[in-house]
C-alpha cells in the first residue's frame, strides 16, 4: 500500500454530511463498546481542514 496523502474538494454542504456521518458511526460505536480512536482521528482531521480558494487547473476545464 502507497503512503501518502489523499485531498478531498468539498462543498459545505458535503463537508457537514461527512462529519455527521462519523460523528454517527462514532456513537454506535460507542454503544457496541468498541474503540473509536480511529473514527476519532478522522474526525478531528475532517473538522480541523483549512477552507481554500478553489483552485483552478486543465482538470478543472481551462487549457494547458
Amino acid at each position: 500500500m502507497r503512503d501518502g496523502k489523499r485531498v478531498l474538494e468539498l462543498d459545505q454542504y458535503e463537508h457537514s454530511l461527512l462529519i455527521h456521518s462519523l460523528n454517527e458511526q462514532r456513537n454506535q460505536m460507542i454503544e457496541e463498546h468498541e474503540s473509536t480512536d480511529a473514527v476519532d482521528e478522522i474526525l478531528l482531521k475532517v473538522i480541523d481542514a483549512p477552507i481554500t480558494k478553489g483552485r483552478r487547473g486543465w482538470w478543472r476545464g481551462e487549457e494547458r
